[in-house]
């Protein structure tokens, strides 16, 4: 690494959130050669309709590793229980603890608005570490940060009681197929657990299943773009902008360092001389 690298830490809920949320972003960064690692706070253990508890946990880390593998990323998956996570001391100070040692310049995560209580908490707990991460005094064993890294909310569509403004919107057509890859990593919620909680009809054949996929999500995937072509135009220039057909969007949370005009493109290197 060089003082150039960038460090990028993705911090989900469970194991695919990252890959949802910042999938394609990820692949973007390690491409340019940054570090990038991506944390699910809890195990996933409890999502599947036929299988649970440590097996199913087990799946999982292992659906993950494969994940971060495609996209270039480190993957932790801690062994906090599926559907119960809450905002804790006990959780605060494992994500102080992967922020001290991981030192990131960037943090990406879930909203505070959301449907699923999972990744409500997540995000606070990752914006209620974000005075105590620098404070000598807590956890001392642990050396504090000497400043908070920029902290920025992956997409979604909720929209009470605010909805999704994005401050970032990047092109991820280049590695769109590197995010679906990720996500065909995670076999036991792609093609098990989504489909008959969705009541999906899934290929017979595994063979096929990656198509199927890349065929279901592409509405997720092109949302973010049609959505915010305006800001696309603004980052990318007007001809790019016009054009990007995948994006992944981000907004500023304001707890964190600020992202502002000096430390947006150094933070986000994809978009060229404007």
């Amino acid at each position: 690494m060089t003082s150039n690298t960038l460090r990028i830490l993705i911090i989900g809920a469970h194991p695919d959130d990252p890959e949802f949320g910042a999938g394609g972003v990820a692949a973007l960064y390690s491409r340019q050669g940054h570090q990038v690692k991506m944390v699910a706070l809890t195990n996933g253990e409890a999502g599947h309709h036929e299988v649970w508890g440590e097996p199913l946990a087990q799946r999982r880390r292992e659906e993950s590793a494969a994940a971060g593998a495609c996209l270039g990323a480190e993957y932790l998956v801690l062994d906090n229980r599926d559907e119960t996570l809450l905002p804790t001391l006990e959780v605060r100070y494992q994500v102080i603890t992967i922020m001290r040692e991981f030192r990131p310049d960037l943090v990406m995560t879930h909203r505070p608005y959301d449907y699923h209580p999972d990744h409500r908490y997540t995000s606070q707990v990752v914006q209620d570490s974000l005075i105590p991460v620098i404070l000598r005094g807590v956890l001392p064993d642990v050396p504090a940060l000497p400043a908070n890294p920029v902290v920025v909310h992956t997409w979604d569509r909720f929209q009470k009681p605010r909805p999704f403004t994005p401050d970032v919107v990047v092109s991820i057509d280049d590695v769109v197929e590197k995010k679906v890859d990720a996500l065909h990593c995670h076999v036991s919620q792609m093609y098990e657990s989504t489909p008959y909680y969705r009541q999906l009809k899934v290929p017979e054949d595994p063979g096929e299943w990656r198509s199927w996929l890349r065929e279901y999500l592409d509405d997720r995937l092109s949302t973010p773009a049609n959505l915010y072509r305006d800001r696309l135009i603004e980052l990318y220039g007007e001809e790019k902008g016009g054009q990007i057909k995948y994006a992944e969007a981000f907004e500023a949370c304001e707890y964190g360092t600020p992202l502002s005009d000096d430390n947006l493109r150094r933070l986000f290197p994809f978009f060229g001389a404007q």
